[in-house]
């Protein structure tokens, strides 16, 4: 009887055990399908193509040879494709790894803490999921940061250029001292004024007080003079 029971046990046990792998299974099978559908979506039309061609109108190669460039001088390392133009930049840029390695080094200190060095498609958008929280705590505004579809599906390149553009210009306010792209970020600049130059300025005439150097309308005519004939 007891061994019948322990029999009993050890089968409900693998039951289990094959009923969780079979969830795993399904749920990979799930994310892959999914993940496939994504890479390989339908041709849009309508409304949808029409501002999906104005946002690659939008895109500029003169932009992505700053970029580059850039990309290449901070990390002292050549991106793996070359040519220049929108879809081999997002090859370049599409695993996510580029992105986190230039987040680590512009910072210093890495805000990345894992890069997912694998081929498979959820791990590399996950690269690209963890630059962007990266972008927000290194200082950039929601709306210079692009959405992982934009990049991994080239969806908005054009938007891809401005964050890192936007990583350019953050990365000199937080005190990098390497190569930067982007505009400088203007620094307060505060006056300290005395009692005496306060003072001063409160008997000097405003030109919005109808007051410009004596000047007045006398002999101004605005349109006809009314001539009343009886």
């Amino acid at each position: 009887k007891q061994w019948y029971q322990r029999r009993v046990a050890i089968t409900a046990g693998e039951c289990v055990l094959l009923l969780s792998s079979f969830r795993l299974i399904s749920s990979y099978s799930c994310v892959i399908f999914f993940l496939n559908m994504a890479s390989n979506r339908a041709e849009k039309s309508g409304l949808s193509r029409d501002i999906q061609k104005k946002l690659e109108a939008k895109y500029s190669q003169d932009q992505e040879a700053q970029c580059r460039a850039w990309i290449e001088e901070v990390l002292g390392e050549k991106l793996s494709n070359s040519e220049l133009g929108m879809h081999n930049f997002q090859q370049c840029l599409r695993d996510g790894q580029i992105l986190c390695k230039l987040l680590n080094t512009l910072n210093g200190e890495p805000l990345v803490k894992k890069i997912n060095q694998q081929k498979m498609a959820f791990k590399q958008m996950e690269n690209i999921e963890q630059f962007i929280k990266g972008c927000k705590i290194f200082g950039l505004k929601d709306g210079d940061i692009f959405q992982t579809a934009d990049l991994y599906e080239c969806q908005n390149m054009s938007q891809v250029q401005t964050c890192m553009f936007a990583v350019g210009t953050v990365s000199q306010k937080n005190g990098y001292q390497g190569p930067t792209i982007g505009t400088k970020i203007s620094k307060p600049n505060p006056r300290d004024w005395t009692e005496e130059q306060l003072k001063a300025g409160d008997t000097i005439i405003g030109q919005q007080m109808s007051c410009y150097k004596g000047a007045t309308q006398a002999g101004m005519n605005i349109g006809k003079n009314r001539n009343i004939i009886d």
